[in-house]
């Protein structure tokens, strides 16, 4: 599979939403809770600063898809945040490095400066590692900071990057 990147467009929003839901489904990486429907889907991707969608270049299937937004405002806007999320029978096939490094290049062209990820869960070991081999750095621990879908609480581990 040859995977490629392209800005979201209003015919990407079911597989988008289907592979978002997966992820809040899972309940063990998304703050949220509850599920995106076709219309609260459209308006959550076509709302950030920039929805990325990785596809696969013979099939033009979604293969997964980034979210990226300021993480705050004001004096702080220049900090961007983002989420990722891969389908998951493709997981494994390097289409989140695809998704993150992609995120990390429109965030530098956008003007951020820094990204940050504020809740990266510690039981995440794909995620950290990835984070680790593209340069991100941790800036401590939130002791039960996430709620897993089970109800029980993990750690977070809170990153940065400069872009």
């Amino acid at each position: 599979m040859t995977v490629k990147m392209r800005k979201y467009e209003a015919s990407d929003t079911i597989p988008a939403v289907n592979i978002w839901n997966q992820v809040v489904e899972e309940g063990v990486a998304f703050p949220q809770e509850d599920k995106l429907t076709e219309e609260t889907g459209k308006i959550f991707f076509e709302e950030q600063s920039f929805t990325g969608i990785a596809y696969d270049s013979e099939t033009g299937e979604v293969a997964g898809l980034y979210i990226l937004h300021p993480n705050n405002i004001g004096r702080c806007g220049h900090i961007c945040n983002a989420s990722y999320a891969v389908r998951r029978d493709l997981r494994g096939n390097r289409i989140g490095e695809t998704l993150v490094t992609h995120c990390l290049k429109t965030a530098k062209e956008m003007g951020f400066g820094i990204m940050q990820f504020n809740a990266v869960v510690s039981s995440n070991t794909r995620a950290l590692s990835l984070y680790k081999k593209l340069g991100f750095v941790q800036l401590g621990v939130i002791p039960g900071g996430f709620r897993m879908k089970d109800g029980h609480y993990e750690d977070i581990i809170p990153h940065y990057y400069v872009l």
